[in-house]
């Protein structure tokens, strides 16, 4: 089942994060906040109000980021598709070395990332059932 709630609902917990650029290139990667991930989850993300899918990732330094938004879960996970995160850089009004509000709208399952000041309204949804989501992976291979 899904509801609807805003970003300024108190059942959304917002963090500020920077956005990095990855090493030396232009490519953004977004710091995450301790909010209960691990590396390899996959969530959905949702941009200025757009869901998508991401993979949570360990950066060379140790902090969990993500640094490629996908249109679906095999995409994200493959790292594959187009980078709708570094499209959401170019678009918004957020840039590299700057920063955004991450909100946690379902623990372990839904996130977004918005430009500070701009209010969205999710769509949130409960997580999948564990054992779907093994099946799909292995369908996915």
């Amino acid at each position: 089942m899904s509801e609807r709630v805003p970003s300024d609902h108190d059942a959304v917990d917002t963090h500020r994060v920077s956005i990095e650029s990855v090493g030396r290139t232009d490519r953004p990667r977004v710091v995450l906040p301790d909010v209960g991930l691990h590396d390899g989850d996959v969530v959905t993300l949702t941009l200025d109000g757009d869901d998508y899918e991401a993979l949570v990732e360990t950066s060379l330094d140790g902090d969990l980021v993500v640094t490629h938004v996908a249109d679906n879960r095999r995409l994200a996970r493959e790292r594959d598709g187009e980078n709708r995160l570094a499209e959401w850089v170019t678009d918004a009004a957020v840039s590299v070395d700057g920063s955004a509000h991450f909100d946690v709208v379902t623990e372990g399952h839904q996130y977004g990332l918005r430009t500070p000041g701009k209010r969205v309204v999710y769509t949130a949804t409960d997580a999948p059932d564990a054992s779907l989501s093994d099946i799909a992976s292995d369908l996915d291979g």
